[in-house]
């Protein structure tokens, strides 16, 4: 399958801004800025390039807003680290992507204890990404700032000073210096406008290029992308991947073969990427939800269309993902699609989103049981919200289902 990496990056750190909710493009950027440090310190471009992408990467282990604001409410945060454990393993788990790990896993370590194992190389790359970071968060209140005194220009000798005192313990010296060079001119500071930073990222001069991955890494993209997801909760911890794994089954049951067997597993890996947008309170809710925090669920399948459109144009992932909460009555969303309109993968998906979801614990009920939880699809078919084909089938299938959906016990 092709994709554009460039592209797919970028939808990534598109996501990883949702988690932020009022502060976004922080991954952007740290792109541009260790990219443009890098570049002062007399890196070749290559080693630019490898900065830019590491940036925009480089927060993919967070998913929870309260982490977030946490790892932007200060200079050092005691667990910084999680985030980069968690980054690393989900990257370990993405081949496409693995050169990333080490900078990733390293990026909050301070430079006085940055050491061994890691090559004399990635210990200053992990460390222009701290370093890219913490010069982020000291110029955020300046984003959102009123005042025209807090503008960013008007204290960046203040962020230039401030990341000096900690030349030699938090960030290696010579890096702290390429910083200080190219920080005092305005062009740094004003490249990171939204507007600019945006444009910047559509016409990347050095962008990866389109490339023609196996199936697995293609699947392999998907699950890190839905390893965030489902780490925004304790309450969906691996709903994505087994949603996945019971859209693929059911699909195989009816003879689905081939790329499409494997299209179908992306499409449930992603199916809610868009609820990285929703605040963790509405997630977590233990009971019945507000019409207006319903309302604000509901947007997530538009967000998931949107994304996926763009990492997968010339395939049906992206509908597929973003459907699964239509029904065949034509009251559901994003789209308000009827049956006739409805892809049979669609039909499925939504089976196996309701059938995973009612054997995981969430925060307003219990787990449930497989006969439970088919009463319950029999119920939602007889009304037409469910393919009662699909159901039946999932009824057929239900002990090798309700095995995926719960995983070992």
């Amino acid at each position: 399958m092709k994709i554009d990496t460039h592209r797919t990056i970028c939808a990534l750190t598109s996501v990883l801004d949702f988690v932020g909710i009022d502060e976004i493009q922080h991954g952007k950027r740290v792109a541009i800025m260790a990219e443009a440090i890098a570049r002062q310190a007399g890196w070749d471009t290559k080693r630019q390039t490898f900065m830019f992408y590491a940036g925009m990467l480089h927060d993919c282990g967070v998913s929870r807003a309260a982490e977030h604001r946490n790892l932007t409410a200060s200079l050092v945060w005691d667990g910084a680290e999680a985030h980069c454990l968690r980054g690393a393993d989900y990257l370990r788990d993405c081949p496409p992507l693995a050169e990333f790990i080490d900078v990733v896993r390293w990026h909050h370590t301070e430079w006085r204890h940055l050491k061994e194992p890691l090559p004399a190389e990635r210990r200053l790359e992990a460390n222009l990404l701290f370093l890219a970071d913490r010069v982020d968060v000291l110029q955020a209140p300046c984003l959102s700032a009123v005042s025209t005194e807090r503008d960013v220009l008007c204290v960046r000798d203040h962020i230039i000073e401030t990341i000096q005192e900690h030349s030699g313990t938090l960030f290696e010296p010579g890096l702290v210096a390429a910083f200080a060079d190219v920080a005092r001119r305005e062009a740094f500071w004003l490249a990171m406008d939204p507007y600019y930073l945006l444009e910047y990222l559509e016409n990347y001069p050095r962008a990866l290029p389109i490339s023609e991955l196996s199936n697995g890494d293609v699947v392999a993209i998907a699950r890190l992308f839905a390893h965030v997801v489902d780490a925004k909760s304790h309450f969906t911890h691996d709903h994505s991947l087994r949603v996945a794994a019971i859209a693929r089954h059911l699909y195989a049951a009816l003879g689905g073969q081939g790329d499409a067997l494997d299209m179908i597993e992306m499409a449930g890996l992603l199916h809610d990427i868009g609820k990285l947008r929703v605040p963790d309170e509405i997630i977590d809710k233990p009971g019945r939800l507000s019409p207006t925090e319903r309302a604000v669920i509901c947007r997530h399948s538009y967000d998931t269309f949107r994304i996926l459109s763009r990492v997968f144009p010339e395939t049906p992932v992206a509908l597929w993902a973003a459907t699964h909460h239509e029904n065949l009555l034509g009251t559901g969303y994003p789209f308000g699609l009827r049956e006739a309109d409805l892809p049979l993968e669609t039909r499925i998906l939504s089976v196996s989103d309701v059938f995973q979801a009612m054997a995981q614990d969430r925060p307003y009920r219990g787990r449930l049981g497989p006969a439970a939880i088919l009463d319950h699809l029999h119920h939602l078919a007889v009304q037409g919200l469910l393919d009662r084909h699909i159901v039946e089938l999932a009824d057929r299938e239900h002990a090798a289902l309700y095995d995926l959906a719960v995983g070992p016990r």
